[in-house]
């Protein structure tokens, strides 16, 4: 306990101090661009003064220090208008841009939104705007911490992806051991069972409560079965799904209320399927339990089977309380469980079994609250 606590301490350590330090580069960069901005603004008023003592130079003026200010400047974007904001003078503007008046009318109103502009009066009474843009390292500046934090992103997820995998192995070893163990539990009073019907057969019990009594054995070695093949790979065979689909069918009929009513509907020929059958009786078998827990022990439970060429479908029909459609995925979720009693784990094992170990597919195929509710599973046919 006092091990877990202190892992998720650190854990909380570790998140909060890289929100710390995400929040300060983010910050530093935002001082940086202020910082860069600023200058830029420096840089084009004494680009505005140079261009002022060019326009006013007389034969006495020194012009190498305006040239120069005005010839260093190669990559901020500069257009200046005058009073009308007609176009005088345009800087670091590209000429395919300059050519088209359509193009550069929208420049001139891209730069004005994107900086105030510096007026000047060059001569008494007459004033020139510039209006400019910012330069290439002020753009990448600027988009510097939506690249961070998208980066921040995709590394928040490639963790919890890993810690989430992580889990989901060390819950799925768990529970692979929790089932192997339980099915070497129950060996030992099933061989037992074994040996009491042999007594009971020698002792000329009722033939007839001796062969219920050895499926309800063959019931258990069943389950045993399937709890010893969780966590490794089952080995599948060449089996008719349909015959199979009937076994545990007629088996579970017997041993529900008279006030289920039972249809199953199968087609004449067979449909040989990769299958492994103690699990595939466990899929038909959680879905049929859970049919009947919808319609709370009353009412109808079908199965029909729809054989196409390359695909068998399996639908399994009640008419109880039905699924809200928001739930058709999350019912296949480890944990989630409508009942008042349940571990949630049945139709997330179904899943399994069929998707990851027959490689096929479940779903919901249709349901309408209070009205029923359809499962449909889809298996590949061999030939």
């Amino acid at each position: 306990m006092q091990f877990s606590e202190s892992r998720n301490l650190f854990r909380w350590f570790i998140i909060f101090s890289s929100f710390l330090i995400v929040s300060f580069i983010l910050w530093n960069t935002y001082t940086f661009f202020n910082v860069f901005k600023n200058e830029e603004r420096i840089k084009m008023e004494l680009w505005a003064q140079a261009q002022t003592t060019l326009s006013n130079a007389d034969e006495n003026t020194e012009l190498e220090i305006p040239l120069k200010i005005i010839s260093n400047n190669k990559t901020i974007p500069i257009i200046v208008t005058n009073e009308n904001d007609s176009i005088i003078i345009t800087s670091n503007i590209d000429e395919i841009i300059i050519a088209d008046s359509a193009k550069i009318n929208a420049k001139l109103e891209f730069l004005k939104k994107e900086n105030e502009p510096i007026i000047t009066e060059y001569v008494k009474g007459k004033f020139l705007k510039l209006h400019y843009g910012n330069s290439s390292l002020i753009n990448k500046l600027k988009y510097y911490p939506v690249g961070l934090l998208l980066i921040v992103f995709l590394f928040g997820m490639l963790v919890y992806n890993y810690y989430k995998t992580s889990k989901m192995a060390t819950q799925n070893k768990l529970w692979a051991g929790m089932a192997k163990e339980t099915a070497h539990q129950i060996g030992t009073p099933l061989s037992s069972l074994i040996g009491w019907i042999e007594i009971m057969r020698s002792d000329n019990i009722d033939e007839s409560m001796v062969k219920e009594i050895e499926k309800d054995i063959f019931r258990l070695q069943t389950i045993t079965d399937r709890f010893s093949k969780i966590g490794s790979e089952p080995i599948l065979e060449r089996i008719d799904i349909i015959l199979e689909t009937l076994i545990t069918y007629n088996y579970l009929k017997t041993r529900f209320s008279n006030q289920i009513e039972f249809n199953i509907y199968t087609p004449i020929k067979t449909s040989i399927v990769l299958l492994n059958p103690a699990l595939h009786s466990w899929t038909i078998e959680n879905l049929m339990k859970n049919a009947i827990d919808a319609m709370k022990g009353k009412g109808k439970l079908s199965i029909n089977f729809i054989d196409e060429p390359k695909i068998i479908k399996i639908l399994i029909t009640d008419d109880g309380k039905g699924i809200p459609k928001n739930q058709y995925k999350k019912i296949f979720e480890p944990g989630f469980t409508t009942k008042k009693r349940g571990w949630g784990l049945g139709l997330s094992l179904t899943k399994r079994i069929v998707e990851e170990y027959h490689k096929g597919k479940i779903k919901v195929h249709q349901s309408e609250v209070d009205k029923g509710t359809t499962m449909i599973i889809i298996f590949n046919k061999v030939a």
